[in-house]
Parts: structure tokens; C-alpha cells; sequence
């Protein structure tokens, strides 16, 4: 079974999609039945409870950290497995000039921060949205959004870039253009099995293309992750419709 902590959603969201499973506000909801090995009995039925931490970020990265850790402490205190934090839950800027100038490499001082609590929590989490340098900044000046998995030892198992950049026209905000400051990461990542379950990682916009869930399924996935930052126009746009 698959249990999950809430928290209210404010600003962004991290969602996840597995068979069965509606994920509500301040509750434990179950998802099919998953056999876990026990001292007691090898019949026995296990609990694995993720932690869903919904967040508000701001351009303060150290702030944002501080807010996380306390979620993620908590998620562990509680006995979550695994935390998921939403995408750009490193910081949300105020503009895109900004946003390239907040942003750091996977071996960053953020990133190491993120690891060590992931060590001393005990736990894994799943970082949604993640502003990257990549190895092509000095090249490009453009990031990735990437969606990065620590083991509860802190080791990176698993990055995806996001593929599907959000371009898109917003009624009486004007254009969105996620391709001005970001790259298109070049492909899936495979299944990652973790204590909850084997997921697959995608961000955000990508959960308008049904073909990468179709692949990430067919390739073994049990649980689909969508960590967002869909706005107040965007989400009932894209979430509501795609989810209902």
C-alpha cells in the first residue's frame, strides 16, 4: 500500500498520478497493495508513506532551503520514505534574467545542502524542479529544469531534464516563454525503484504529452511524478482538464 502526507497547497504544487490514488489535503490515502518484507512475518503488509510538501518560493534560495528542510524534517519525523518537493522549489525569481543568475550546477552549494539533509533525514527526495547550470552554460546561458532524486544516503540516483518547454500565450499576462531561458533536456530517464515504488520522473508541462507517461508505464513505472508550478491560469488550463 502507498501512503501519503499532504500539506495545503499553496502557490505550487507536486503532484503525483498512481492507479487508485487521490491525493486530498491533510490525509493518508492508499494506493494498491505492495508487499513489503517484515521482521514479524514475510505474509505482513507494510505502510510506505511519501511526504508531498507543497511550497511558496521566492527569490530567497536560503529561505526557500530553510522552509523545505522544516517539511522534509517533518515528512521524516512522521516516518515518510520519501519527500517530494515541487518544481522551482530552489526559488521562483522575479524575472528571467534573474532566474539565470539564481541558478547553479548539480554540484552547487544548493544541491549539497539538499543532499546532506536528505543524509541526515534518513530519506529520499525527490527535488521537482531544479534551476541548472549545465555542463553547456558557458556555451548556451540557457538552464534545465531538472527533476533530481536523492537516496536517503544523499546520492544522486536519477536527473531528468525537462523535454516539454511551456510556450504558451496567457490571456491578459501575455506569453510564457520557458525556451527563452531553458533548454529541452535530450531524453527520458528510465524507472528509479525506490521504497515506495518504481517512478518515473516528469515535470510540470510534460504531463501534456501523453506519449511519456505511455513510455515510462511501458518501461516499468508505477508511480508518475509531475512536480508543477502551474499558476492561476495555467493550472486550470493544464492540471484540472489532464487530471479530471
Amino acid at each position: 500500500m502507498l501512503g501519503f502526507i499532504t500539506r495545503p497547497p499553496h502557490q505550487l504544487l507536486s503532484l503525483l498520478l498512481c492507479p487508485g490514488l487521490r491525493i486530498l489535503r491533510l490525509s493518508v490515502h492508499c494506493a494498491q497493495p505492495r508487499p513489503r518484507a517484515m521482521a514479524s512475518s514475510s505474509s505482513s503488509w507494510e505502510l510506505p508513506l511519501v511526504a508531498v510538501c507543497q511550497v511558496t518560493s521566492t527569490p530567497d534560495k536560503q529561505q526557500n532551503f530553510k522552509t523545505c528542510a522544516e517539511l522534509v524534517r517533518e515528512a521524516a519525523r512522521l516516518g515518510a520514505c520519501l519527500a517530494f518537493l515541487p518544481e522551482a522549489f530552489d526559488f521562483i525569481a522575479r524575472d528571467p534574467a534573474e532566474t539565470l543568475r539564481l541558478s547553479e550546477p548539480l554540484g552547487g552549494n544548493l544541491l549539497g545542502e539538499y543532499t546532506q539533509l536528505a543524509r541526515e533525514c534518513g530519506l529520499w527526495l525527490s527535488l521537482g524542479g531544479f534551476h541548472e547550470r549545465g555542463q553547456d552554460w558557458e556555451q548556451t546561458q540557457k538552464i534545465y529544469n531538472c527533476h533530481v532524486l536523492l537516496n536517503s544516503k544523499g546520492s544522486v540516483v536519477a536527473t531528468y531534464r525537462k523535454t516539454h518547454l511551456c510556450d504558451v500565450e496567457i490571456p491578459g499576462q501575455g506569453p510564457m516563454r520557458e525556451s527563452n531561458s531553458t533548454m529541452p533536456g535530450p531524453s527520458l530517464e528510465s524507472p528509479v525503484d525506490t521504497p515506495a515504488g518504481k517512478i518515473g520522473l516528469a515535470v510540470c508541462y510534460d504531463m501534456r504529452f501523453p506519449e511519456l507517461s505511455l513510455a515510462l508505464a511501458q518501461a516499468g513505472a508505477e508511480i508518475l511524478t509531475y512536480p508543477s508550478a502551474f499558476g492561476s491560469v495555467t493550472g486550470p488550463a493544464h492540471w484540472e482538464p489532464v487530471s479530471s
